[in-house]
Parts: structure tokens; sequence; C-alpha cells
């Protein structure tokens, strides 16, 4: 059970081993992604199918995880955070590496899809426990801080994945075993947490529900934002470099600028995220994020230059980088102690489910609406409408707010007016 009898104060120690491990989610497919060229030169004479199954082995474990992450929430709730949390970290370094000592494809891809479940895990709980240690401001401080450690060390390790790469393919993989320096610290530092108290409710979010039961409508929001999010955020970095062959730009330095460019335009977003939720609240600035992504990709289907693009992908990556945390927080909240776990882990499969359906949603606009720039058009026009939902929920809830207080002052006016 994850129950214990000790209350203690969860500090900076802890939120440094979480953050840390949090970011070993997208440690997972930066290491390797520079190196995706290199696997198929390698296994193209031995396998003709080496063109399919290596960018299986990059991205199965997308697949893994948006499948076995609510089983994986269901174990934390069981078994414990902590214990979990170290057994997968474990997992996740030894499978991570052993694709370096393979020499069969078809034996690579199964690893990395068994590398998945423990980078599923690992996601999994780490953000149960950041909902577990911290309430409040305290607790969105983590989302955003978890947000932005994502970005900056993903970023760091595509370069070094692709430093290390320019010797062998199979390089890379043994910076997977780095976590196993983790492990330490978090079987001392980290905690199991007590399930049985309430969360406190956070400012311009809806509380929990009393008794320990779950907020149903504000998770179910939660994971179609998130789910519907991604799709939306991985439409630039699958599609831009095929739009940018169109306009006649085909310098692979200036592609990769332009992914680049998306990464820290979300990053900056991350970091105004807090700024902006206080200012609009949850549901404007989900309407806000919505709204930007919309038009970064209307702009990037529209662009005639290449700078006209750059601008459109860094409109679009700031709606992305206020998306996880916007998402991430209410469902928090939204969710009682004891099942957090399986909450968040639903979370999780969405978010990843929304990452690999992602081309296949636009494939199948483009077929329909006749081509990439029309299909892309048409799920510009469908987030528009989904923001425009939030943002009349923004103006409905600020009404409500106001006429509850206004109707507040008028009774006390009224029982002032009566006093004797």
């Amino acid at each position: 059970m994850t129950t214990t009898s000790v209350h203690r104060q969860a500090g900076a120690r802890e939120g440094a081993i979480l953050l840390l491990a949090s970011s070993l989610t997208i440690m997972g497919s930066v290491m390797v992604a520079p190196v995706l060229p290199r696997m198929i030169e390698a296994f193209a004479p031995v396998n003709p199918q080496a063109s399919l199954w290596v960018p299986l082995a990059i991205t199965g474990p997308a697949l893994a995880i948006a499948l076995f992450a609510p089983l994986a929430g269901w174990l934390a709730d069981r078994f414990g955070r902590k214990r979990m949390l170290i057994l997968a970290t474990l997992c996740y370094a030894l499978l991570g590496a052993l694709p370096a000592l393979l020499d069969g494809l078809a034996g690579i891809v199964g690893v990395r899809l068994l590398f998945g479940l423990a980078e599923a895990m690992v996601m999994t709980v780490c953000s149960t426990l950041i909902a577990d240690y911290w309430q409040g401001e305290r607790r969105l401080k983590y989302v955003n801080r978890q947000v932005v450690t994502i970005a900056v060390v993903g970023a760091a390790f595509f370069v070094i994945g692709g430093m290390l790469g320019e010797h062998s393919w199979r390089s890379p993989f043994s910076l997977y075993l780095l976590p196993l320096l983790l492990l330490p610290f978090m079987a001392r530092v980290l905690w199991e947490p007590v399930v049985s108290r309430a969360s406190a409710p956070v400012s311009g979010q809806i509380p929990p529900l009393a008794n320990g039961r779950v907020d149903l409508p504000a998770l179910l929001a939660g994971y179609l934002l998130i789910g519907i999010g991604m799709v939306m955020s991985f439409v630039v970095p699958v599609q831009a470099p095929v739009l940018l062959v169109g306009l006649g730009v085909t310098s692979t330095t200036l592609i990769g600028l332009a992914t680049g460019t998306g990464l820290l335009a979300s990053l900056a977003g991350a970091l105004m995220w807090p700024l902006v939720r206080r200012t609009l609240g949850v549901r404007g600035c989900n309407a806000l994020l919505l709204l930007l992504g919309a038009g970064g990709l209307t702009g990037l289907v529209l662009a005639q230059s290449y700078a006209t693009m750059l601008i459109s992908i860094v409109v679009h990556g700031i709606g992305v980088g206020m998306l996880v945390p916007n998402a991430m927080a209410p469902v928090m909240n939204a969710l009682s102690p004891t099942s957090r776990g399986r909450g968040m882990g639903f979370f999780t499969a969405f978010l990843y489910l929304g990452q690999f359906i992602s081309p296949l949603v636009v494939g199948l606009a483009a077929s329909q609406a006749g081509g990439l720039t029309n299909g892309i058009l048409a799920l510009a026009g469908l987030l528009t409408l989904y923001a425009a939902v939030w943002g009349l929920g923004a103006l409905f809830r600020h009404s409500d707010a106001r006429s509850e207080t206004d109707s507040t002052s008028h009774l006390l006016s009224q029982e002032h007016h009566h006093e004797p």
C-alpha cells in the first residue's frame, strides 16, 4: 500500500530528484533520434525493411507508454510510488543501454518497446509524487519546473547524442546508464507519501470533491485537452520538414534550426505560463494556447518564405509550451490522493497517444481535404473552435463569480440595513 504513518514536508532535495527523473522521459527519444540514418545504413544490407523497422525502434516506446501508463499508475497506487520509481529507473537504464549490445534489428525493437514500459512508469510516478509532495502554488511551481527541465535536458542530450553518434550508432545508447547514478538518491531522499489526506485546492482551479471522490468532468476535460494538444504539438516537428522542402529549403542545417527554434519557443511558453495562468485563469490560458497553436499551424502552411515559417513555428511553440502544465495541474487537483497514480497514468497515456496518432490524424485530414495544406488548415479551424469553447467557459466562470460576489454584497448590505 502507499500509505505511511509518517508525515513529512518535501523540499528542494526531493524536487531536484523528481525533476531529474522526469527528464528521463525526453531522453528516451532525443538521445538516439540523431543516429536514425546511421542505424538504417548499418542494417539495410542485412534487412531490406530497415527503413521501416529502425524508425519503429525510435518511436515505438511512445506507443508502449500510451498503452502501459494506466497500468503503471495502478501499480504505483497498489505497491507504492517510491518502490516502483526505483524499479522502473533501474529497468530504464538497463533496457535503454541493451541495444548497444544487440545485432538483430527485431531484438532492438523488442527491447525498445520494453524500455517504453519502464519510461511510462517513470513519467507517471514522477508526476504523481509531485502532486503528492506539494499542494497549491508550490505544486504549480514544480509542475512548471518539470516542463522546463524536460525541455532543457532534451535539448542538451539531443546535441550530446548527435555528437556521440558521429563515432557509431551504438554509442548514444550508453548514455542510458546515467540514471543509475540517481538510484542511491531516490532510495535515500524520496519517501512514500501519505495518501489519506485531502489536497488543498489550487487558486483558479476546480477544487477536488469531498470524501476522496474524483472530479470526473474536470478529469475528462484534462485528458481530452492533452490528447488534442499533443496532436497539435507534433504537427510542426513531423510536417515542417516536408513543408520546408516544398518551399525549396533542402539544407538539413536550416531544417534542424527550424526544429530547434520550436523547442526554444516551447521553453519560452513554459516560462510564460505562470503569469498567463494568473492573468487569464486556467480556462482562459487554454483558449490562448489553442489559438496560438491554430495560428502557428495556419502560418506554417501559408508561409511563402523561411523567415515567415520560423515566426509561425515560434507562435505555435509558445502555445505548446503552456499546454502540458496547464492541462496537468487541474488533473492533479481533480484526483483524490488514493487514485492519483491511476489518474496520472491515464494523463500520460493520452499525452503519448496524441503524439503517436498525430501523423495519422494529419494524414486523414489531408486525404479528406485534398492535400496537406488544406488538411492542416482544417485542423487549425477545429482548434480555433475548441479554443472558443474554453474561452466561453472562462467568460461564464468570470460572470458567475462576479454575480456571486454581487449577490453576497447585496445580502450583506441588507443585513446591515435591517440591524437595529
